[in-house]
């Protein structure tokens, strides 16, 4: 997988990087144009080698023109192209205007568009509209994009893919589903929030040459956990280390019935790094707990009485896993939110709080869209119609730090926000959001802070899950992340 860039911008950020680099760094445009679509056409080779026969789909503007310059270096190299407009071709302008003619001119030939796909096609390219698109996709424009969809060929979509809203990821009417995304000059947020991650496929990004230093100025909307952040974060053991240097964790739920979810996220703490982690759970579960992975110090808790002296030898709390909303799980909430102690909250611990609502800065909450929705007092359709909205809002009515977890999960901080662009739909099973608690709360243990916890343990996470969906994605469960932990976690 390849390694991404580390900030993500708005469409107004990437526009700005551009015109930077013309304007005050003399750049031509048509040269970063002809960049974008030698990109391209390396990595449809790449990811699609057998294919020998392209059709290639332009709109108007440079999404366009990418297309035509991908069609004369494609031709180049020996690959069969076929072009189609959307557009009269005497409307082109500018870059797109020039590189259409170059096509021409080498013998290219483009055909207007008449309301089908060369049926032969092995490969799309969707270079209809770019990143800028403000208004529902309409007309031919909407049919085009119904027939590639439809069509049996991979697609690969110039910078997003026609339909996609370049800032919030919003379907605007109807989306091209691409197999690869290639992307230029600057990540967009678009790419990883709302519908995107259903339509992009693998993304990959081209930076056209442009220095990092040209961005200097331009805010991220988004930043995303990079190789070194992982690495500055969890540096190697000191020799002489002991458990105790690596904090002593408490991970309070599993109610009656319900032993499996404490039980994934003790072990993830372990796995994590924490020192010592003990389980205050239901008492039906204690001796089951210590049979199945007696590395885990498990308690049966009856009640608060039970849970306080536990309390008083804990550095971290993870909170919630399994617990349920009987009676006992409000004994436990109640003792639970009077501790100052750094505490993960999830899953049923969550549903408590919503009906008591507080806001405490010492907890890290990370509710599923469901579960944000019940925080907020809203709909799950609400929460994932504007995530980033969503987050800001956790966060300010809860404290501390929100994770909003889904496709491209995020994290609030101080300044710019966190998303994670790891992760596959392998995930979409029962547990994994107890791993997740066991590894937050095993990185606080740990002693990293509030912020870093969460963003850290989002990615580890997530990079977890990507090793262990290798072995493919359907029928990959909780616990196949245990082995692929210790992996990412010692980079």
């Amino acid at each position: 997988m390849q390694n991404l860039p580390a900030n993500i911008y708005s469409v107004a950020a990437v526009r700005e990087t551009d015109r930077t680099a013309i304007e005050d760094h003399g750049v031509p445009g048509y040269t970063l144009m002809t960049r974008a679509a030698a990109a391209a056409v390396r990595e449809a080779r790449e990811r699609f080698p057998d294919a020998r026969r392209w059709q290639i789909i332009c709109g108007a503007g440079n999404n366009g023109g990418d297309g035509y310059v991908m069609a004369r270096l494609a031709a180049h190299d020996g690959i069969v192209v076929s072009v189609l407009t959307l557009v009269d071709v005497e409307r082109l302008t500018g870059d797109a205007a020039t590189a259409w003619g170059d096509f021409v001119a080498e013998g290219g030939v483009v055909m207007p568009w008449a309301g089908d796909l060369d049926e032969q096609a092995d490969l799309l390219v969707d270079g209809i509209l770019g990143s800028g698109l403000e208004r529902e996709v309409g007309a031919e424009f909407a049919d085009a994009v119904a027939k590639i969809n439809a069509h049996p060929a991979p697609v690969l979509a110039l910078d997003i893919p026609t339909g996609i809203h370049g800032d919030t990821g919003k379907v605007l009417g109807i989306a091209v589903r691409a197999d690869m995304t290639v992307t230029f000059v600057g990540l967009k947020s678009g790419l990883f929030l709302g519908d995107a991650p259903a339509h992009c496929g693998a993304i990959r990004f081209a930076d056209l040459e442009i220095p990092e230093s040209w961005h200097d100025g331009i805010r991220p909307a988004y930043r995303c956990i990079d190789d070194m952040q992982l690495e500055a974060a969890l540096k190697p053991r000191a020799r002489g280390a002991h458990k105790g240097d690596f904090g002593h964790l408490l991970v309070i739920g599993g109610g009656q019935g319900m032993p499996g979810a404490v039980r994934l996220a003790g072990e993830a703490a372990l796995r994590t790094g924490a020192g010592r982690v003990s389980i205050a759970t239901h008492p039906d579960h204690a001796a089951m707990l210590v049979a199945t992975r007696p590395e885990l110090m498990s308690h049966g808790i009856a009640g608060a009485a039970d849970l306080q002296p536990l309390l008083e030898n804990a550095d971290v709390i993870a909170f919630g896993p399994g617990l349920g909303q009987s009676a006992w799980a409000q004994e436990l909430y109640n003792l639970v939110v009077q501790s100052s102690l750094p505490t993960v909250w999830d899953a049923d611990a969550l549903n408590v709080l919503a009906k008591t609502p507080n806001k405490a800065n010492n907890r890290i909450i990370t509710p599923h869209p469901g579960e944000a929705a019940t925080l907020l007092n809203t709909s799950t359709a609400e929460i994932q119609a504007d995530r980033p909205a969503a987050l800001a809002s956790l966060a300010k009515q809860y404290g501390g730090t929100a994770v909003l977890k889904g496709a491209g999960s995020l994290v609030s901080t101080d300044s710019t926000p966190i998303l994670c662009s790891s992760g596959n739909p392998g995930m979409a099973a029962p547990g994994m959001g107890d791993v997740l608690t066991g590894i937050v709360a095993g990185l606080l243990a740990q002693g990293l802070n509030m912020t870093d916890a969460a963003a850290i343990g989002v990615e580890v996470h997530a990079r977890a899950g990507d090793r262990a969906a290798l072995a493919g994605e359907r029928g990959m469960i909780a616990s196949d992340l245990m082995a692929e932990l210790r992996a990412v976690l010692n980079p």
